[in-house]
């Protein structure tokens, strides 16, 4: 295949990818968006085939078929609640490919003995390193979200120590692989010290930072994929993982920023890195929560101009979207102005209510981002939360020492009343009481997600 033919098809699938990129910025275009990337990692991967000269086929397509068969059944039978795990798992895959892939190339250039370029052993060096560390780094991510391992932050004397430590050997194992590339006990010898960092970088996050986590890892595997790129010299994986890399950056830095929080505090002082002294739940909420039923709350959803709902992991767990739905619907129905307030952590990953309220056909633009809806809680008369904890926390604005001090929120506690639906009054991912649950304006509905709605859908068509 010609080379001018191969960079034009190059040039035509990065800008599927961009376009792609584009078009995955909004609910409305999401699914064109996927399909454009999708479509130029198509072009992508058939050109670059045609282009290497592939002396046999046999392995690819069977390698093609199991994995296509096996993220088949994944797409099937992983729930919309297990997505992050999901997620975290096809991070550390493509890190860990970009280290299998590096290594091959490293051991090619051996066999043919061929010179070694510079700009080959310092890619493959960085994507040993990058690599490892996502990969290994995803595994404790997955660990976590799938309670294999607690979630709480996991935390030793001397661990910042140990980890710089480790971080410098594996820049020295790096530099010694550029100086003598023909040694694959310093290459594997890097992953494995590499797979020691990402443990260390990840076992010490708590779950509350969980979203941040995974975006970042995002970008390391676009980054590990870039730098094999330059091994392979090939100008699409460069680009791909570039892309991947810059959005992950992106991405990560808006959840910062909605977290209140620097880069830095959460890969080294993630939420319950320590105990944090404060009030006790006891303190918080003795004597003071108020328990209502759903024939109350359908009394207060009767005379109701707006409602918002708020919607937080317990909804995901319970599946209870499509019920939302419903009860929204015949809200409004009733006259009602619905909003649904999303927080942009909510959940366990970038995005998740949305995407659980799009699937549930919630209108995109009843979905109200944080700064749009804060102000309109002052004029609301019921917001509901469904399984929301720490991003409705109103100590996030009171207490200075909280673990969770100065991040954003979602102004419920400004509601003329707040539903809350929720299990029991256990704490979120800080680990921290909610004053909201004890607050005078506050009603708890104890119960499981779906079921509290599909009753409060029945008290209200009681009540009519």
């Amino acid at each position: 295949m010609p080379p001018v033919l191969i960079n034009l098809a190059y040039l035509v699938a990065s800008a599927l990818f961009i376009l792609g990129l584009k078009g995955m910025s909004h609910p409305r275009t999401a699914v064109r968006g996927n399909l454009m990337g999708a479509a130029g990692m198509l072009i992508a991967v058939v050109v670059t085939l045609l282009d290497r000269r592939i002396i046999s086929y046999e392995m690819i397509i069977g390698g093609l078929v199991l994995g296509a068969a096996i993220g088949a059944i994944l797409a099937i039978r992983i729930q919309m609640t297990a997505m992050p795990q999901m997620v975290a798992l096809l991070n550390g895959f493509g890190g860990g490919a970009s280290v299998l892939v590096a290594g091959a190339a490293l051991v090619e250039a051996q066999v043919a003995g061929a010179g070694f370029e510079t700009q080959m052993t310092v890619a493959t060096a960085l994507s040993a390193l990058i690599g490892g560390v996502t990969f290994f780094g995803s595994l404790i991510a997955f660990g976590k979200l799938q309670d294999l391992i607690t979630g709480n932050a996991v935390v030793f004397p001397g661990q910042h120590l140990l980890s710089a430590l480790v971080a410098l050997s594996a820049v020295g194992l790096a530099v010694g692989l550029v100086l003598r590339p023909e040694s694959m006990e310093i290459y594997w010898a890097l992953v494995g010290v590499a797979a020691v960092l990402g443990v260390l970088a990840t076992i010490g996050i708590g779950g509350a930072d969980m979203p941040v986590v995974i975006s970042l890892l995002n970008s390391y595997s676009g980054l590990a994929a870039s730098a094999t790129g330059f091994v392979l010299q090939n100008n699409m994986l460069i680009i791909a993982g570039s892309l991947v890399g810059a959005s992950g950056i992106i991405l990560t830095q808006i959840m910062c920023k909605a977290m209140n929080r620097s880069l830095a505090n959460v890969l080294f002082g993630g939420l319950g890195a320590a105990p944090v002294a404060g009030a006790k739940a006891d303190d918080v909420y003795g004597g003071k929560v108020k328990s209502a039923s759903p024939e109350e709350i359908a009394i207060l959803l009767d005379s109701a101009r707006r409602v918002v709902f708020v919607p937080g992991y317990g909804m995901a767990v319970s599946q209870a979207q499509h019920a939302v739905r419903a009860l929204a619907k015949l809200l409004e129905d009733k006259g009602a102005e619905v909003i649904f307030a999303v927080h942009p952590v909510a959940g366990r990953m970038p995005g998740h209510m949305n995407v659980l309220l799009a699937e549930a056909d919630v209108p995109y633009e009843a979905l109200l981002e944080m700064d749009v809806v804060n102000p309109m809680f002052s004029q609301t008369d019921v917001s509901i939360v469904i399984g929301a904890n720490d991003v409705v926390n109103p100590v996030a604005r009171t207490d200075p020492q909280s673990p969770i001090a100065g991040m954003p929120i979602l102004d419920v506690d400004k509601s003329r009343t707040v539903v809350v639906i929720k299990r029991s009054l256990s704490p979120g991912f800080a680990g921290i009481p909610n004053p909201l649950f004890a607050a005078d304006n506050t009603l708890m509905f104890f119960s499981d997600g779906q079921k509290a709605v599909n009753d409060l859908i029945a008290a209200v068509k009681e009540a009519s």
